[in-house]
């Protein structure tokens, strides 16, 4: 069997010595300011040449990141860098301008390239696109596809990289400007402040409360666990399963891959089987997690999706309390547990408390090594009742077996004599200078179909929901998301519109196809006048500047936007925050079913009601859910 290469985050030297050591095909890491995680501790570039050598020496290939978008006077400094991090041991560059992808391309000979996540590919139009016009070597898709998406794109014969664990973004990557707009740091640039973590309140238009989930997290996801899939995955043809995780701890890594490691090899092996799947997941759930969930991989996004109550480490359970004493409690296992281990004990007032009588979750150290079924005494002075679940959220075994394993890696990549390559690396200058940029693509573009009415394609599902109304004399900007089942509807709304604004690649792929006339838009990021020209060669006409970088690079996007064509925002009126898969009102409460049992989100009475997304400080931000059951949150 071809298994896929097991893709592991580093954060750091040592995150990358214990990915080494468990097992790791590849490793991704960012070097430099050009990269999604820039508050990640990184590498100065003597440890990325011995982690790199190190790596080499286990046969591990290592990625660099650079997935932000970069302005014009960037463009220069981030091609060096590429070509640095290929010069210290970078085996490829994983990138999300198209601008960048471009120079990388021109300035370095034999450069790979693969395309990030953020650059939103959802459909095999895009993978195509990609291919064909970027000429990346891989794709990594959208974290939202369910297992036979993935196995679409698969089929269209570009490697395919896909997430199998870890922290989700709540809002579609590459699609997300709420840190930008309410807290001014870019997503975008590596700087998020994860709004999705934060505590809301979800209201009505006179201000009332319509929560009835146990929680204030609306936003919070759980951990993506697809370790389940992973012979359909493997079947599907991925080349690459992708593990989450830049900013988290060595011993997170070290465990993480290893018990990945183990289910690959079970695979090939031929002792896979249901029972395996139940321990490797517990064993993954000894590592930080925020409970974990398969419902993208299933084709869901509802509540099963979310951790309303709390976003931070939930940790696994191994066992309840059978009796509570003075200061001290009986745990009785349901799994074993190790001297030093971190307890959680989960305490709920019964229904009959008193409203004033908090929920506590202390957390006690494991005075002794027991298992599964035996009964162990606990230290608590907290009130706790019996009855209560109790959680092992810190691992005093993984942190020891991950400490042994650093210090064997540590003394290996020590005695490498690590050996910089030679890079030919052309001059940026002479490649694709901003200024060397041609002047047809940054002319007058063609006004065919342009017109002063623009309408929403997400609004349209409900105001033309049998897809009749005339439309020639409408510019249609069309949603963010471009997935399988959003095809035929698109391309309805491409055949009727007087022109079309693209937010996604494969809309590009598709109105290139039918030979529309059309612009883009974001989540179609254009930052420099490299991804401008490449977007007009590829036919764009007027291309529209995301909301973000009018608000806070307004001066370094001056020259971009005295480019002929070059507009404001396209949604100005009403800036969008954030755009997710997931149905926002399901925090209040289970979706109606039609006869069949199915969901049927365009018959949603909910949907026409008014709704706000509360902030901390009172602010409301309008919450809008079309008939997909896509949430859209506006800037108030």
């Amino acid at each position: 069997m071809a298994l896929p290469e097991l893709l592991a985050p580093a954060g750091g030297l040592d995150q990358m010595l214990a990915a080494i050591a468990a097992g790791a095909d590849a490793i991704y890491a960012g070097l430099g300011g050009f990269n999604a995680r820039v508050s990640a501790r990184g590498f100065t570039d003597d440890e990325f040449l011995r982690g790199c050598a190190a790596a080499h020496a286990h046969g591990v290939r290592v990625y660099v990141t650079l997935n932000v978008f970069v302005f014009d006077d960037e463009l220069a400094d981030a091609v060096a860098l590429g070509a640095h991090a290929h010069e210290l041991g970078a085996d490829a560059l994983i990138v999300a301008d198209a601008g960048l992808a471009c120079a990388l391309r021109a300035a370095i000979p034999g450069v790979e390239i693969h395309l990030s996540t953020q650059a939103g590919v959802h459909s095999e139009g895009a993978v195509r696109l990609a291919a064909d016009e970027l000429g990346v070597e891989r794709v990594t898709t959208a974290r939202e596809l369910a297992v036979d998406e993935i196995a679409a794109l698969c089929a269209v014969g570009v490697p395919i990289e896909v997430f199998c664990h870890g922290a989700i973004c709540i809002g579609y990557s590459g699609a997300c400007e709420f840190s930008a707009l309410r807290r001014g740091r870019s997503a975008m640039r590596g700087d998020c402040t994860q709004p999705c973590r934060l505590a809301y309140d979800l209201v009505d238009e006179a201000g009332e409360s319509v929560v009835s989930v146990e929680g204030d997290r609306l936003l919070c996801p759980r951990d993506y666990l697809g370790i389940a899939y992973l012979p359909e995955l493997v079947g599907a043809g991925v080349v690459s399963l992708k593990i989450e995780g830049r900013m988290k701890n060595p011993d997170y890594v070290f465990n993480v891959v290893r018990v990945w490691r183990r289910a690959l090899d079970m695979l090939r092996d031929g002792t896979w089987d249901a029972a395996a799947v139940s321990a490797l997941e517990r064993e993954l759930g000894r590592s930080f997690n925020r409970g974990f969930t398969d419902a993208y991989l299933r084709g869901r996004s509802g509540a099963e999706l979310m951790s309303f109550e709390r976003a931070i480490n939930q940790g696994v359970r191994v066992g309840h309390l059978v009796t509570v004493g003075h200061e001290e409690v009986t745990v009785e296992l349901d799994a074993a547990v190790a001297a030093g281990d971190t307890l959680e004990i989960r305490f709920y007032p019964g229904a009959d408390a008193r409203p004033d009588v908090p929920k506590r979750w202390p957390q006690v150290p494991c005075p002794v090594d027991a298992a599964a079924g035996e009964r162990i005494v606990v230290h608590c002075k907290r009130k706790v009742d019996a009855g209560c679940e109790v959680y092992l959220i810190r691992s005093a075994g993984v942190l020891e077996q991950t400490a042994t394993a650093l210090e064997r890696m540590r003394v290996e990549a020590d005695a490498v004599v690590p050996v910089p390559r030679a890079v030919e690396m052309l001059p940026f200058e002479g490649a694709v200078a901003v200024g060397d940029v041609p002047e047809a693509a940054l002319t007058e573009p063609s006004e065919k179909g342009a017109s002063a009415r623009m309408v929403f394609a997400w609004q349209l599902m409900d105001a033309d929901p049998c897809g009749e109304r005339d439309l020639s004399d409408a510019t249609v900007v069309l949603d963010e998301v471009c997935r399988a089942a959003d095809a035929s509807r698109i391309r309805s709304l491409m055949r009727r519109a007087g022109r079309v604004v693209c937010r996604n690649l494969g809309q590009v792929a598709m109105a290139r196809e039918l030979g529309v006339a059309f612009d883009v838009a974001a989540p179609v990021f254009c930052a420099n006048r490299v991804t401008l020209a490449w977007l007009r060669g590829l036919g764009a006409g007027r291309v529209y500047l995301p909301a973000e970088l009018v608000a806070d690079d307004a001066e370094r996007v001056a020259e971009l936007a005295a480019c002929p064509g070059v507009l404001g925002p396209v949604d100005a009126d009403r800036p969008e925050l954030m755009v997710c898969e997931h149905c926002l009102l399901t925090a209040e409460g289970a979706c109606a079913t039609d006869v069949t049992g199915q969901v049927r989100c365009r018959d949603c009475s909910r949907r026409q009601q008014a709704r706000f997304l509360v902030e901390r400080d009172g602010t409301r931000l309008p919450v809008v859910i079309d008939a997909c059951g896509r949430t859209r949150i506006f800037l108030s």
